[in-house]
């Protein structure tokens, strides 16, 4: 998969050097020929010599120095070519049996070929697979052009969602038949919005042509990233190859420059996904763009025409998302838990400069209400364990480090008289090793923290690391909120604090990512890969398995299957290690079936959790459906319905709070602007309703540590008004005299 940072980051790679990072999509009018003729599109593509040096020297430095033996040997070249077959065609949308079959000679030589630099296999395989997607376009796009109207939205027909694991076609006929579906799914889709037949024809033909247009422009460079990415994939999913370009890009992104909207995308078959959102980032702090969401339109400024961006490389479309700090771009977001275009939504993003400022600890005073009794909690939200080693290695005492601000934030929160702290590390990615050790021990007196495992080998060199500063910075009640986003350093930190007993551990399992990658320079790009593993105090991997909360939270990465370590293809797995000594400070483990059952307790009554439960639990039933419906009304119906559940179990949570409910509004395609800017309007007014409303996992997690207070004996204090409640009395006040 490729993957991007909608700003000047890249994260992995897409096979263009420096010079070539700033192509755009142009109209398809200026890059296609009069004729749609496939031996005028199609160029047969050829390695350069500078590729094949590249590739011996990536095999000699996953070969010497991954953290796990890796051999070059047929069952390799196997894996290689699964895996570059999947990443062209992992749908089955353009090759056919015959054509893999006319490939398979290669499965077990590739081994050969890349030991000798030889890379000539690999672009005859794409070569195959570039001519068949020239062909499928020419012909999708003289479908739409010429037979739209033969479609016929009464029959009884359905479009099969997932075909990862579909027999690969016996004919170009079957994908004709494949392909009408495709086309029918897409004009019912925008048929329901409102949209005639004509703005349909226009809008698909665009798209498609738009589609051809990239996919001509196709170069020797692309099929050279594509591959060294593979290659270097298989041997594990966290192991990278990059570019001069992508070097360079991920360079300024160390840096910490980055401009744009903050997003990282992945290129996920015909989409461009969300995988991840920046912590402090324009499209984060906008809070309408979400992971899992697909942009399927972009355009520029306030009056800018909507592109159609489905099919078009990924690279392109950071590129069109990509601009000058207070620029406006829209998006045409499709939901992650969506499977029809109409239910896409456009949002606005002003572009800006990703500070890490923003990225950096922050505090705040909860006040938790339990019976009239107001409870304060103080929460410590950490998006990332970063640290300046360039200001540190300067020598300058001033330096951000992420163990030296929680030390500055609870030192502030004691003064506050908070009675309990919460760290948040929802959606953590992690960052320093050596941070993670330094916040751990802001919770301990001393210990160990982690341990590192240096080698794959059965007798492989395994270090602790830890706290030597005997003093413990917090010693009251502390639970640490984690998600599946939470991964690496946040599982060090939360395992910790899990094995010490030192505090509760609340939300979703972590991700899983128990590995340490280094990046090491290449005559041509680099190469990212594993080096490391890491162990928990008590032995055990965070790999693959991740950090198992004491108590679990709704969490919508639930419902995404892809989610996590144990979803990634050749993930390294589980496995142990001895256990360090460590002491205790709390009995937890024997509290916690009685924390949870309190907690369940409160869950089936709270409006907010069981609106979280129901979200989840609606996403997870949508991704499950296996096909579309494509007759109109049966898909209509089943769109209805699922917007009717989504919009009552709001209602039905608002009603509870005794909050205003929201109006039913259908979706329909307005071209009026008028009418737009009174929904957006809308749409802002529900926005910044919603922010009134307080965290219900911080609000639960508040809950969970009074109950923890008292079940060890050390009950909180608690006031009977809140500083808000005083705030306003103080107003009435001023206003009276």
């Amino acid at each position: 998969m490729l993957a991007w940072v909608a700003g000047n980051q890249a994260v992995a790679q897409d096979g263009s050097e420096q010079a070539e990072a700033d192509v755009v999509a142009q109209d398809v009018e200026d890059e296609l020929p009069e004729r749609l003729d496939v031996d005028v599109l199609y160029a047969s593509m050829s390695p350069q010599p500078v590729y094949g040096r590249t590739a011996i020297e990536l095999l000699r430095e996953l070969e010497t120095k991954h953290y796990s033996p890796v051999t070059f040997d047929n069952d390799f070249s196997t894996e290689v070519f699964d895996n570059y077959v999947d990443m062209l065609d992992g749908a089955r949308l353009y090759l056919t049996q015959s054509d893999i079959d006319a490939i398979e000679d290669m499965r077990a030589s590739l081994d050969d070929s890349l030991k000798n630099g030889d890379l000539q296999p690999a672009y005859e395989i794409y070569n195959l697979y570039h001519r068949r997607v020239l062909e499928r376009l020419v012909w999708t796009v003289e479908f739409v052009e010429n037979e739209l109207d033969s479609l016929d939205f009464t029959l009884d027909e359905e479009l099969v969602i997932d075909r990862e694991d579909v027999p690969w076609a016996s004919s170009v006929a079957e994908l004709d038949e494949l392909w009408r579906k495709r086309i029918k799914n897409s004009t019912l889709s925008l048929s329901l919005t409102g949209m005639d037949m004509d703005k349909i024809e226009e809008r698909l033909s665009k798209r498609y042509r738009n589609q051809l247009a990239q996919v001509a422009k196709t170069n020797e460079r692309d099929v050279f990233q594509a591959y060294m990415a593979t290659v270097a994939r298989t041997v594990d999913p966290h192991t990278s190859y990059f570019s001069p370009r992508d070097s360079e890009n991920f360079n300024m992104g160390l840096r910490g420059s980055l401009q744009g909207i903050g997003a990282q995308l992945t290129a996920e078959d015909e989409y461009t996904k969300v995988a991840e959102l920046i912590k402090g980032g324009p499209a984060e702090q906008a809070g309408e763009l979400k992971a899992g969401d697909r942009i399927i339109g972009i355009a520029q400024g306030e009056d800018g025409e909507m592109q159609d961006v489905i099919g078009l490389r990924l690279d392109d479309v950071v590129d069109q998302i990509r601009g000058e700090k207070g620029t406006l771009v829209r998006l045409n977001v499709l939901p992650a838990e969506a499977n029809s275009e109409a239910a896409a939504r456009e949002i606005a993003i002003t572009r800006d400069t990703v500070e890490l400022s923003e990225q950096f600890a922050r505090s705040e005073v909860l006040e938790v209400d339990i019976d009239d009794d107001i409870y304060r909690i103080g929460v410590i939200t950490l998006p990332s364990f970063y640290f300046d080693f360039e200001a540190a290695s300067a020598g300058l005492t001033d330096y951000r480090s992420s163990a030296r601000d929680v030390r500055a934030l609870l030192e502030e929160l004691k003064q506050d008289d908070v009675e309990a702290v919460v760290v948040d590390l929802r959606y953590n990615g992690g960052g320093s090793l050596n941070e993670a050790n330094e916040l751990v021990g802001l919770f301990i007196e001393s210990g160990p923290t982690v341990q590192i495992r240096y080698s794959g080998q059965r007798n492989g060199f395994v270090r602790s690391y830890g706290d030597a500063d005997p003093e413990m910075v917090y010693d009251g009640p502390l639970a640490v909120l984690v998600n599946r986003a939470s991964a690496s350093a946040s599982e060090i930190f939360a395992g910790a604090i899990q094995d010490y007993q030192r505090g509760v551990v609340l939300g979703g399992q972590t991700f899983g990512k128990g590995t340490v990658q280094e990046i090491i320079p290449m005559d041509y790009g680099q190469v990212k890969l594993t080096r490391s593993k890491f162990y928990r105090i008590s032995g055990a991997s965070t790999q693959h398995r991740g950090v198992l909360p004491d108590i679990n939270f709704p969490d919508r990465y639930q419902a995404i299957e892809s989610m996590g370590e144990s979803n990634l293809d050749g993930a390294l797995p589980w496995d142990t290690v001895r256990p360090v000594e460590y002491r205790t400070y709390h009995p937890l483990r024997q509290i916690i079936p009685e924390l949870q059952a309190r907690h369940q307790a409160r869950a089936e009554n709270d409006p907010d959790f069981i609106y979280l439960e129901g979200t989840v639990d609606r996403m997870m039933e949508a991704r499950e459906r296996k096909t579309i419906p494509l007759n109109r009304e049966v898909l209509k119906a089943q769109r209805d319905a699922d917007r009717r559940e989504a919009f009552e179990a709001n209602n039905a949570r608002l009603q509870a709070k005794g909050l205003p409910l929201e109006e039913w509004r259908d979706e329909t395609y307005e071209e009026d602007s008028d009418n737009e800017e009174l929904a957006a309007a809308d749409e802002d007014a529900d926005s910044e309703e919603a922010l009134e409303e307080d965290d219900p996992l911080l609000q639960e997690s508040g809950r969970i540590l009074v109950d923890m207070a008292e079940l060890l004996g050390f009950p909180m204090t608690a006031s009977h008004d809140s500083s808000s409640v005083r705030a306003a009395l103080n107003t009435l006040e001023l206003s009276e005299q």
